[in-house]
């Protein structure tokens, strides 16, 4: 079986630890629960993705180099 994760199309992506999510979420404003979602399951999800755990994601882009989002792990 193909591991999606490790293709070259599928940009990073990174569990953060919770210091780094209470800032994510002072310097935009918002909850955990205003973060777009990504499902647990999801082929692209790290290993060992929890229900409720912040996802960063680093993608190339053409204008700023890179571009990050963050999502919130739901079931």
């Amino acid at each position: 079986m193909v591991d999606v994760s490790q293709h070259n199309l599928v940009p990073e992506h990174t569990i953060l630890d919770e210091d780094d999510v209470e800032e994510v979420l002072t310097e935009y404003d918002i909850d955990r629960t205003d973060l777009p979602k990504i499902e647990r399951l999801d082929p692209a999800s790290p290993d060992g993705a929890e229900v409720g755990d912040v996802v960063k994601i680093v993608r190339d882009s053409r204008t700023t180099d890179e571009a990050v989002v963050y999502r919130l792990v739901v079931e």
